[in-house]
């Protein structure tokens, strides 16, 4: 047996247990906040009937690795409608609390994708709430509201279809058309529940619906700002910034080519397809491996089960 094939001592094993260990609290803390370890354990220790089973391909689909692209990618996709982007830009404070607001989606996802049927329904009420209160004027005197149906299912489409295509990409187990049919259907569930009057219930009708918006978006002042903030000055460490980077990278080349002239994106297809797809795939790989230690993810479970 040559040293490479040699088993690794339980000196190194335990080494490199701890750096993962670490390194999946500190990405944990990133993403769900300070509260995190305790709504984990509240969102899947509570007993109690859920919305849906964890392996089923909405549980596959958000609670993978590739989410942190696919979010990234409905941040920018959103912003290009200018009432969804005008409601963020006046009333959510992303600039000052980009970490809390991200926490509390990610919380609110995971709630409602793997949280007791109570929990879920009242978050989606704590949501309306707050949707309740966002009005504004657009600069040509045009009303919004953070509640109006026709905005609240864009806003879902564009999420949902990023979250699909990120797992497609970089998921560990992609899904099979019915079960990306699935997906999205299990999404409407909620999307309704939230306000949104008829949202799509097939991958089909979920592009259909995307391209309906088309006359509606713009690359407005607000969305090229926050773009610049997500992109080139988000708030982080320098040490944190290259992983970042590749992320960015990874979810930039996944938005449609439409879009790169109004939110000022770069255009460069070589580069989305050899040097985006391959950060997403290193990141998303390494993100997998810190956070699922000492165990197979649901995800992977469900692809060996696929493979069968």
């Amino acid at each position: 047996m040559s040293l490479a094939e040699r088993p690794a001592g339980p000196r190194v094993t335990e080494l490199v247990s701890g750096v993962r260990e670490r390194l999946g609290a500190a990405i944990f803390h990133r993403v769900a906040g300070p509260q995190g370890p305790a709504q984990r354990d509240r969102i899947h220790g509570t007993p109690g009937p859920r919305w849906f089973a964890p392996d089923s391909p909405i549980g596959r689909v958000h609670g993978d690795a590739s989410m942190f692209v696919g979010g990234m990618r409905a941040l920018m996709l959103q912003s290009l409608h200018p009432k969804a982007m005008t409601a963020v830009a006046e009333h959510s404070g992303y600039r000052g609390d980009m970490w809390g607001r991200l926490a509390r989606t990610s919380t609110y996802l995971a709630v409602t994708t793997f949280g007791t049927a109570e929990h879920a329904e009242a978050s989606i009420a704590t949501i309306r709430r707050i949707h309740d209160r966002i009005t504004g004027t657009m600069p040509d005197g045009t009303p919004y509201a953070a509640s109006d149906p026709h905005l609240l299912a864009w806003v879902h489409v564009a999420e949902i279809d990023s979250f699909l295509r990120a797992h497609q990409l970089y998921g560990a187990a992609p899904l099979d058309q019915a079960g990306r049919d699935e997906y999205v259907a299990q999404t409407a569930k909620v999307a309704r529940r939230l306000g949104v009057l008829d949202p799509p219930h097939t991958e089909a009708a979920l592009a259909a619906t995307l391209e309906s918006y088309r006359p509606e978006l713009a690359g407005s002042e607000h969305a090229r700002d926050a773009i610049d903030f997500l992109l080139r000055d988000p708030p982080l460490p320098r040490a944190a910034r290259p992983a970042y980077a590749a992320l960015a990278l990874a979810a930039v080349a996944t938005m449609p080519q439409w879009t790169r002239e109004p939110l000022g994106l770069p255009d460069r297809p070589a580069v989305d397809r050899t040097a985006g797809r391959a950060s997403g795939a290193v990141m998303t790989r390494a993100i997998r491996w810190a956070m699922t230690p000492g165990r197979a993810s649901a995800q992977e479970k469900a692809a060996l089960r696929d493979s069968a």
